[in-house]
């Protein structure tokens, strides 16, 4: 069972896109680097360009920061094309603190990225490209606390699944409207590779190119594309973005070797994905990787309140997903991470100091029992596509040998306060984390291990009405580690963290399908939290107030 039939039942080449890199930075890459000095050509006209996709910031440390931006040239496009970046501690500019010139090309999609390094712990920056007198938007981005360092208080958006044709980013606007955030927590399907009518038919919300993504300029087109709306602009434009992919920015359903989505005729999956890869390091706001040329999992830390860890389960070590869930195979020691990744998560999580430990990750972990809905909702489809006679091969429950390692080292290691963030399905969820599967009989008697949010989409279809609210009220009759659903709306999850709980508060959009709508919220708020020390979840707590 993939994804969009779960949802509708319900109704190699290397990165060729080395850092830019600034004096001071720790990156061995200088490709790209201008030989002026910095600002020497800043009075200069300059070719004619603009930046028509804003400028965005990601993988905040204490003491850098990754800048983003995209020139377009205006005339013939141009074989290298000199930008200034600017960081200043004010949003005037009169004390810039760093000044580089960098030259970009086609060669990186006239992409530019900082890796801007000697900054302060917990202060805000602002920042600016140019080339001669024509200038980016400003942007604005916050350092982290220095590892270890006393922090009282964490807030954070966490969001995931933006299909373009299906509507508005009104959910990026409202993660926008709140200033006080630390950064945005990004776990994937940031794009969608999928032509016009195939998945989604927002009139108003056409794609470029129209057809399939497949190859390079394809990747670079619908980012392109994608980067142009207002909404998703302005939210990179205040907050620093900390992303994970999931598989649609390759193919729907993707693994190591292949995607359910790629097709007899769509050349070798091995340069699409390398490709699909290559573009998403040139647009996202992210440090070229360090363990491989593919690799995206790392980690980073907030003060001494959380350790974050960032998987890939979807590319790094994925197994092709069984098409049967009553294959003996699914007990079979199946990989998703791959065992450098199991390894390198397993030591991260034993070597965390800091209170909570926080996973970042794309596909769900919690077994979901769907097998004895169709008992109790005996008018709910139950044709091939429907997750009412199967689970969801593609989550966890297909690789349950390997969850439950992980959960036996959390349990035997003593590994308290590990929240698990998620993405992927389109839909909310806050489930306590057992090493059972046998949830009805023996799991929710135990303590539990963890405990995971499920973040709802931007814009991604979820359940149908009618059908999310039947089978979010019988849910938890089978399943009573699911402690809340939302099947159907879009938002995001508000994160607030202190040292006594952490607190996840689920907030919607009122309308995706209008322009005029963009960034307006719904009355419906959702919160849940968990105590320091303690896996249980407790619903209905307090909302939590902005930081000063």
């Amino acid at each position: 069972m993939n994804r969009r039939h779960f949802l509708r039942a319900m109704s190699t080449v290397s990165i060729a896109v080395p850092i830019l890199t600034a004096c001071g930075s720790n990156s061995n890459s200088s490709a790209g680097k201008s030989s002026k000095p910095a600002g020497g050509d800043s009075s200069a006209s300059g070719p004619s360009v603009s930046f028509v996709h804003g400028v965005a910031s990601g993988d905040p440390l204490d003491d850098r920061l990754i800048l983003w931006t995209r020139v377009t040239p205006n005339e013939a496009a141009a074989s290298s094309i000199s930008v200034l970046c600017e960081v200043a501690e004010d949003p005037d500019f009169e004390s810039i603190v760093l000044a580089e010139n960098f030259v970009t090309g086609p060669e990186r999609d006239y992409t530019v990225k900082f890796d801007a390094a000697g900054l302060l712990s917990e202060q805000h920056y602002w920042y600016r490209f140019s080339v001669g007198q024509q200038q980016s938007p400003v942007g604005r981005a916050l350092t982290l606390p220095m590892p270890g360092q006393y922090a009282e208080h964490l807030r954070f958006a966490v969001c995931s699944c933006s299909s373009y044709p299906h509507g508005y980013f009104s959910v990026y606007r409202m993660i926008a409207n709140r200033s006080d955030l630390d950064f945005v927590l990004h776990l994937g399907d940031y794009i969608y590779e999928y032509g016009d009518g195939e998945y989604g038919d927002n009139a108003g919300r056409l794609l470029d190119p129209s057809h399939e993504i497949l190859v390079l300029d394809d990747y670079r087109r619908r980012y392109a594309h994608y980067r142009s709306d207002a909404d998703l602009q302005a939210v990179h434009q205040i907050h620093s973005f900390i992303t994970v992919w999931d598989d649609h920015e390759t193919a729907d359903n993707s693994y190591k070797d292949g995607a359910a989505n790629h097709n007899q005729g769509e050349g070798e999956w091995s340069e699409r994905k390398a490709q699909a890869i290559q573009a998403y390091f040139e647009w996202l706001p992210i440090r070229p990787p360090t363990v491989s040329e593919d690799s995206i999992y790392r980690s980073f830390r907030y003060g001494d309140l959380a350790d974050f860890i960032m998987l890939d389960t979807r590319l790094e070590g994925r197994i092709k997903q069984l098409d049967n869930p009553a294959d003996p195979a699914r007990a079979d020691a199946r990989d998703l991470l791959g065992q450098a990744q199991k390894e390198w998560f397993k030591n991260k999580l034993a070597t965390a100091q800091n209170t909570w430990k926080i996973v970042g990750q794309q596909v769900m972990f919690a077994q979901l029992q769907l097998l004895e809905i169709q008992r109790l909702l005996p008018g709910v489809p139950t044709n091939d596509f429907s997750p009412l006679v199967a689970v969801n091969m593609d989550q966890w429950d297909g690789y349950p040998s390997e969850r439950e390692e992980i959960l036996d080292f959390v349990e035997e290691n003593t590994i308290k306060n590990m929240v698990v963030l998620t993405g992927d399905i389109h839909s909310s969820w806050a489930n306590e984390l057992y090493k059972s599967s046998a949830i009805l009989t023996s799991g929710v008697l135990d303590e539990p291990l963890g405990v995971e949010f499920v973040t709802p989409s931007i814009t991604s279809p979820g359940f149908p009405d009618g059908a999310a609210e039947a089978v979010s009220a019988v849910l938890p009759v089978v399943n009573p580690h699911i402690k809340y659903t939302d099947l159907k709306n879009h938002g995001f999850i508000l994160m607030d963290v202190t040292h006594q709980r952490a607190q996840a508060e689920f907030y919607y959009a009122e309308n995706i399908d209008l322009a005029d709508q963009s960034g307006v919220e719904s009355a419906k708020v959702k919160t849940l939290a968990v105590e320091s020390g303690s896996s249980r979840l407790k619903e209905d707590t307090t909302l939590s107030r902005p930081k000063v």
